[in-house]
């Protein structure tokens, strides 16, 4: 066969019965069915493929495509697109080699690719935890929407639809989050040849963060405090839940912290809750080494010792404190459930379970005794183990210290008291102080 060396309409002979029955020559020979214009369809043993015969200036043969994947209607129209590309100089078959190289390489510096590649250079030294909340944020929310568009392309109008979509389904910071994720992927792509721009940056001072996450609610009035205190107390819910609301007010541990507690971090004979740095919030490496020495010690109230005394007796034997659902006592309860309690108990946009910490450092900052503060901000900020603040990192380093033990105790003990009296509904006012103090 020999092509028409311009565009010119050509006669067709093919139809999609024919086609659909043609076969092979009876002795298994490969047989051709020309279709017209150097088009035709070679079908062998093994399947039917579509061919186009043109010079240029020798003989030459595109490959088209195979059927059923193409179709006859679609072999014509790339076979047309061949014959124009030929009508004007160009060879078909080069100009097929370099489109798929061109998408090759636009697929290979693809956003979804370059992230990818960014999460194994750039996420394997963070927490696993980390790791799981970025990717899965990526997989549902970016992916589908510019995952396939090459990262040097990117423009700041398709990132505002992709952020604004995020910030109407979650309420806190998490568009931000992501924005933060995508502006360090587009940087590793510029860093690594990809990408010339990050998009990123003309965003900035566009999004805010969510409502919820500015204002980390927390209910420090002491006469609201005592309102709380008393709903929690007539709460009907889950037992586990019912103690994880209790002891949330008593240790200001985070949320996480607490509901992942575990029976052997507690002491019954020194009372004292110890958790290990792996459970704590802090760098991946630091995590990983999981020193004693990093180890933090909560002093437990005579209050939080008779909620866990009580806990005993029903998930005492258990690796975990906090069981999770019947179905699932294997692991430990979800550490959303202070925070759905809350919002159950009308607190929502009030109080969350984050709030418990927020509530007992004001209170506790606050608390004066004959004019003088009540409590050194350095014993706050350990018992709150915002060890990474440089202001407290002498005390924070001393925590394991008995004496500095001991005197967060008695501010824990007088905590718990204090509570007491608001849930009781007394007079508010500052911590007592015992007599010669």
């Amino acid at each position: 066969m020999t092509a028409n060396q311009d565009a010119k309409p050509c006669k067709r002979k093919l139809t999609d019965s024919l086609v659909r029955v043609a076969k092979p020559y009876k002795d298994g020979k490969t047989r051709n069915y020309s279709d017209g214009g150097g088009m035709y369809l070679h079908v062998i043993t093994t399947g039917k493929f579509w061919r186009y015969n043109y010079r240029f200036p020798k003989q030459k043969t595109l490959s088209i495509g195979k059927y059923p994947e193409i179709s006859l209607r679609q072999a014509r129209e790339r076979h047309e697109e061949a014959r124009a590309l030929l009508a004007r100089g160009i060879d078909p078959s080069t100009y097929k080699r370099e489109l798929q190289t061109t998408k090759a390489e636009s697929s290979a510096n693809s956003f979804e690719v370059v992230a990818r590649e960014w999460f194994i250079s750039h996420l394997s030294h963070k927490s696993q935890t980390h790791q799981t909340r970025t990717v899965s944020y990526l997989e549902r929310d970016v992916f589908p929407f510019i995952g396939k568009r090459p990262i040097a392309d990117l423009k700041p109008r398709e990132l505002i639809t992709v952020i604004e979509r995020i910030q109407k389904r979650i309420t806190h910071d998490t568009h931000l989050r992501v924005l933060g994720t995508i502006g360090q992927i587009c940087r590793y792509a510029i860093a690594t040849g990809r990408a010339e721009l990050d998009p990123t940056p003309s965003l900035k001072g566009l999004f805010k963060p969510g409502e919820e996450e500015r204002k980390m609610p927390a209910i420090t009035d002491p006469h609201e405090v005592g309102r709380l205190l008393r709903v929690i107390d007539n709460y009907h819910g889950n037992f586990y839940t019912v103690c994880a609301l209790k002891l949330s007010a008593l240790v200001m541990l985070r949320p996480g912290e607490l509901i992942e507690a575990e029976w052997s971090e507690i002491n019954f004979e020194t009372s004292t809750w110890e958790i290990e740095v792996r459970r704590m919030k802090a760098p991946t490496h630091i995590k990983q080494a999981n020193n004693p020495k990093n180890k933090h010690i909560i002093p437990l109230s005579s209050q939080a010792m008779a909620i866990f005394e009580e806990l005993r007796a029903l998930s005492g034997g258990k690796r975990y404190v906090f069981q999770g659902i019947p179905t699932n006592r294997d692991n430990p309860m979800n550490r959303a459930t202070v925070n759905m309690a809350l919002r159950r108990l009308g607190f929502k946009g009030q109080m969350t379970a984050h709030g418990f910490r927020g509530m007992a450092s004001s209170l506790l900052n606050s608390m004066f005794v004959n004019g003088l503060k009540r409590w050194d901000s350095s014993l706050i900020e350990q018992q709150l183990n915002h060890k990474e603040k440089d202001v407290i990192k002498a005390a924070y380093d001393r925590q394991d210290c008995p004496v500095y033990v001991e005197v967060r105790r008695e501010m824990l003990q007088a905590w718990a008291d204090y509570l007491d009296e608001l849930r009781a509904g007394g007079q508010v006012i500052p911590f007592k102080t015992k007599a010669g103090k």
